[in-house]
């Protein structure tokens, strides 16, 4: 029997299976068992993926909290015409940062080596949070609190994009995240 020629009886799966068949789909099932029971593993222990919390809560409540935390840890303001506020949230507190079209806000600036627990919430549409060049990709749902314990570990300006689709002016929803020693 050949894999390019048509079965003889319609019922080709009487047939019997050809040897290198019959290995072909042996290498599949082990390759698929080992891939299978390596996601935990990266999981657990290669910090592949981030452990996220997400809560309902309402927009509003949101904001209060991120203006709070702006008015009490606000070091100076970044931009042309639009001023945004840097913010420098103690460690091992809250950050608040929110989503909406087509901005970030605030900007954070956060210490190296210190360990911060990250609010993310939309106040309209679904957006994405990526970190670049980190590894971290969160979708940002209107009403949730999504929260990532993060501590960030090398100085630098990280940009945060939106990975998201949310309209017109997508392409132009990015911001800065600072660490600095």
């Amino acid at each position: 029997m050949s894999a390019i020629e048509p079965p003889v009886q319609r019922l080709w799966w009487k047939q019997p299976l050809d040897r290198a068949e019959l290995l072909w789909i042996v290498i599949a099932l082990v390759w698929c068992l080992i891939l299978f029971f390596m996601m935990p593993y990266w999981h657990l222990y290669g910090k592949q993926n981030l452990a996220n919390e997400a809560y309902r809560e309402s927009p509003d409540e949101y904001a209060k909290k991120t203006e709070a935390m702006v008015a009490k840890y606000k070091v100076r303001e970044e931009g042309g015409d639009l001023k945004v506020p840097v913010v420098h949230p103690p460690a091992g507190g809250d950050a608040y940062l929110i989503a909406r079209l087509w901005s970030w806000y605030p900007i954070l600036e956060l210490e190296a080596g210190k360990t911060y627990r990250l609010h993310l919430m939309s106040m309209d549409y679904l957006h994405g949070f990526s970190l670049q060049p980190e590894n971290i990709n969160i979708e940002v749902l209107p009403g949730y609190d999504h929260v990532i314990t993060v501590t960030p570990t090398h100085p630098g300006a990280y940009g945060i994009v939106c990975n998201e689709y949310c309209g017109i002016g997508h392409s132009t929803m990015t911001n800065k995240l600072y660490v600095v020693k």
